[in-house]
């Protein structure tokens, strides 16, 4: 159990003229759960990698663990101390499968060998991941490897476990298991919880407090201030309100014939047939790991399938894969993946000299910017913009390419509310007046009403749209 202080604390990054933390001070009392909000790219990452020693203090004594400044705390030690969970696991993992990574983990702190073992099957069984235990890392799916992340975080056993983003590649029934396990870590085993997030639904009955970084400054809302922003994310304002069964008199675009999925030896999808239909926003859902990822990049030709798929009446094998790409793009979950270039210009002008240059002009482009917040980013490195910074600039880049069919999976990923809303209006505008067929996969529904208009669910290996009965 700790409390960690923070006192004039104060950061800038290299070339950077304004400050993206400003004088803060704050204390997150020991053994609550602390909620950080705020804009994409407003700082909360940074503040986090500060409080876990990952960036080096401008000042010493800025921050402070039950007094003691983190800078006095030996390397050897930190750990025992704080621990911190990525927004994007993968970019932690260092090992082949989930066991070795928490043995290396563990390891790490001079856990003895023959305590090891159970450690990991404590820290697996905390988090309900028990059956994931053999598997390949960079096999499992994003929320498998979020449910992963925090598996080690809780092997570890640290005095204040950082989350940044935990959440957000999580289907909401784990989402809420998840929740309450943290709050039995600080109920039960008085962790320190402090963890950052943009969307708020399901933490309004597990929270002690609330902050909000904006502009640099950090503020503690009150209770019902707290309430205030709650309820912007109740369940009544994620209802899908305009989704529809499809109509016999809709064009289908793709099309499986008898389309399966596996993983190894696992089954994702049964083989069923499966239209998608042309000018529509499909949302599917289900749960982690049961084969929506795997999915998209079947329809992009990027991983085996069985039975057939079609694209406007013709297989896709049969397609040669520079034109396929042109007709079905594919904005993968993990923004980083996706860039080619270093700057966010230089993405910019590859999609603009392969993308729809009559429909994105340097004028539409450059409005664009300023909607969501990028303009003054153009020239920066693309890996140094926050995790909705570049989740923004991605999907920017995905439309202005402008295939006939987009896939997204999680485009909502680590954005700020007003970031979804301004999102969501773009989305709609550039799918009604270029006639383009949305396929998104997202966990979080908060802005997507005026959106959707099919949803599919993908359950026991069936995926059915709803309003169907089979």
């Amino acid at each position: 159990m700790a409390t960690v202080t923070i006192d004039s604390l104060t950061f800038t990054y290299p070339k950077r003229t304004h400050p993206v933390l400003d004088d803060l001070a704050v204390t997150f009392p020991a053994g609550k759960f602390s909620l950080l909000t705020g804009v994409s790219g407003g700082g909360k990452s940074t503040l986090l990698n500060l409080i876990a020693g990952l960036t080096p203090l401008p000042a010493p004594g800025a921050i402070r663990f039950d007094g003691h400044p983190l800078a006095e705390i030996p390397a050897t030690k930190r750990a025992n101390t704080v621990a911190m969970m990525f927004q994007e696991p993968s970019t932690q993992f260092t090992m082949d499968t989930v066991e070795n990574e928490l043995r290396f983990a563990l390891e790490n702190q001079r856990v003895a060998a023959t305590d090891i073992p159970a450690a990991i099957d404590e820290a697996l069984n905390f988090v309900g991941i028990a059956q994931l235990k053999h598997r390949i890392l960079m096999q499992l799916s994003g929320g498998e490897q979020q449910k992963v992340a925090l598996a080690i975080i809780v092997a570890m056993n640290s005095d204040v476990i950082l989350l940044d983003e935990p959440f957000a590649s999580i289907d909401p029934p784990t989402r809420l298991t998840l929740l309450q396990k943290l709050m039995t870590l600080c109920t039960q085993q008085h962790k320190t919880v402090i963890l950052a997030d943009h969307d708020l639904s399901g933490y309004a009955h597990w929270v002690d407090h609330l902050a909000v970084l904006d502009a640099g400054h950090l503020t503690l809302l009150s209770t019902e201030e707290t309430q205030e922003r709650f309820a912007a994310f109740t369940p009544d304002r994620l209802q899908l309100t305009r989704v529809t069964p499809p109509q016999d008199t809709e064009t289908v675009c793709l099309q499986g014939t008898q389309l399966g999925l596996f993983s190894g030896e696992r089954e994702l999808i049964h083989p069923q047939d499966l239209a998608f239909f042309a000018g529509q926003a499909t949302l599917i859902t289900g749960p982690n790991g049961s084969g929506k990822s795997t999915l998209f990049r079947a329809l992009v030709r990027l991983s085996h399938y069985q039975g057939t798929l079609t694209y406007q009446g013709q297989d896709i094998q049969k397609i040669s894969r520079k034109s396929y790409a042109r007709q079905v793009g594919l904005m993968f979950q993990s923004a980083m993946a996706q860039f080619l270039n270093v700057t966010l210009d230089e993405e910019l002008t590859l999609s603009q000299k392969n993308g729809n240059r009559a429909y994105f002009t340097p004028e539409r482009v450059t409005q664009l910017l300023d909607q969501l917040g990028l303009t003054q980013h153009r020239n920066q490195v693309i890996y140094s913009l926050s995790s909705g910074q570049q989740k923004k600039a991605q999907l920017l880049c995905m439309l202005i390419m402008a295939p006939q069919v987009l896939l997204l999976d999680e485009p909502l990923k680590g954005l700020d509310l007003a970031s979804i809303q301004t999102t969501m209006h773009i989305l709609t505008s550039v799918q009604r007046d270029l006639g383009l067929t949305l396929i998104l996969i997202s966990h979080q529904l908060s802005g997507l009403d005026g959106l959707v208009t099919h949803h599919l669910r993908l359950m026991d290996h069936r995926l059915l749209y709803e309003g169907v009965t089979e």
